[in-house]
């Protein structure tokens, strides 16, 4: 399936489209890459130098992209992070105009604004992604904190998390970093009437972009026609042994990762 991915690019540290895309590519996809900033290297590693893409531009790289016909034959849609609350409304104009012609796109919104506590996007950047992006997504994808934002609610515990997965008005939530228990986390696939989970370890030196892959993962096993609760299994499956074959480090090994070397 052809897919357009519309989030960050960097040049060092595995986060944004730089995870998320051969994630989609490893299972077989062509993939339409759009930056939304071009970074040398993810914050974590130290200050980056950072080229926005200006909403102008964005627009017309995407209308270009259109007038090839190539948004045309995209099957989903994966945005991410955005540096300007501008870029979102280019971008929620431009999957809108593909929704109309196809009314089975799969849009799939990881809400980047973040996460420990406190948001790392502009405010303006944060509610536009609520506002103007998460109505025309067929899942999100958000962190714990991502998920309390947007909702108002609180997701300390899986029964939380699933109440607070349902006021998004999102037919599939993946929410990501669920407390169960000390040293253990859930990751939640949250639809209308049934929850699927994955539980996992709290690790020390998980490297940045996991969220970022685990969209990735997931949505390339959805594109290809698995159901929702096997795409989570398999997804979970890789990013866990991706996650013990890094050991901290700023390099994912995806495709020994999707192909067990």
């Amino acid at each position: 399936m052809r897919i357009l991915a519309i989030s960050s690019q960097v040049a060092h540290g595995p986060v944004g489209n730089s995870a998320a895309v051969p994630a989609l590519q490893a299972l077989g996809h062509e993939v339409l890459s759009v930056p939304t900033i071009i970074l040398s290297n993810h914050p974590g590693h130290g200050k980056p130098a950072a080229l926005s893409m200006p909403a102008p531009d964005l627009a017309a790289i995407l209308g270009a992209l259109d007038d090839l016909g190539a948004l045309a034959t995209c099957g989903a849609v994966l945005t991410g992070y955005f540096a300007a609350a501008e870029q979102i409304h280019v971008t929620a104009r431009m999957i809108r105009g593909m929704k109309e012609k196809n009314p089975s796109l799969f849009v799939l919104v990881d809400p980047v604004i973040g996460d420990n506590g406190a948001l790392y996007v502009p405010l303006a950047v944060a509610e536009a992604i609520r506002d103007a992006l998460l109505p025309l997504a067929s899942c999100a994808a958000p962190n714990r904190f991502e998920l309390e934002w947007l909702t108002g609610g609180r997701a300390g515990s899986i029964t939380e998390a699933v109440a607070a997965a349902r006021q998004l008005g999102v037919a599939e939530v993946l929410a990501t970093s669920i407390p169960v228990r000390p040293g253990q986390i859930a990751t939640l696939l949250v639809g209308a009437d049934a929850v699927s989970q994955h539980q996992s370890c709290l690790r020390d030196g998980v490297p940045h972009g996991t969220g970022d892959f685990l969209s990735g993962l997931y949505l390339a096993r959805r594109a290809r026609g698995d159901l929702p609760p096997a795409s989570l299994a398999g997804a979970m499956t890789v990013l866990d042994r991706a996650i013990g074959l890094s050991a901290g480090s700023a390099v994912l090994d995806v495709a020994g990762a999707l192909h067990g070397h």
